[in-house]
């Protein structure tokens, strides 16, 4: 495997090391959710870069649950991945298994969205239509509120997420809405 890897080569390292339809699922959609902001933050030229690391970022939590972000860097210096996805996957981690902070405006988008994604995705999957496609930010607030509801979602990351891009919560929600709605086709073949 060459140091940056293509789609491809990441997919199938994914794959190797998540079985469950949840997990691909749930790294497909945040790998399209990444894509999106590369070209809405004028990043187009780094898109490929970005989905990847969306792709990846999830890499050890299905066998390592009490390791992530701290296996997954093993994982990927055993095969010679480029250090710049290393760090990128591991920072989404901050401040809950590593003191990789996320410095770089895709790490922060990572970090930032990759929780909200989920409580979307569980908003959506409320809807009689099970889509973001019409999904509202009003729908995602009132479930946000809802501590129990999605409460895997942590929303203190979220909003430290938020923070970090200096971005009010409700631009985050609305962005990462319209980035869901960008994949959707892709991630809900899984």
């Amino acid at each position: 495997m060459s140091s940056v890897l293509s789609r491809d080569e990441a997919f199938a390292l994914l794959k190797e090391y998540n079985k469950d339809s949840f997990h691909i699922r749930h790294a497909v959609t945040v790998e399209g959710i990444m894509k999106y902001f590369a070209d809405k933050l004028g990043y187009a030229d780094e898109k490929e870069f970005w989905g990847i690391v969306g792709l990846l970022h999830d890499l050890d939590f299905e066998r390592y649950p009490d390791e992530h972000c701290i296996k997954e860097q093993e994982i990927m210096r055993e095969r010679g991945i480029d250090e710049r996805i290393i760090r990128a996957t591991a920072s989404h981690g901050y401040a809950l298994t590593v003191d990789i902070e996320p410095v770089h405006e895709m790490e922060k988008i990572l970090y930032a969205t990759d929780e909200l994604s989920g409580l979307i995705g569980a908003c959506a999957l409320m809807r009689p239509s099970k889509s973001v496609q019409d999904m509202e930010l009003k729908s995602v607030k009132k479930k946000y509120k809802n501590k129990n509801f999605a409460a895997g979602c942590s929303r203190e990351v979220i909003e430290r997420g938020a923070e970090m891009l200096g971005w009010e919560l409700d631009k985050l929600i609305s962005e990462t809405i319209l980035a869901m709605r960008s994949c959707e086709d892709e991630y809900t073949k899984y």
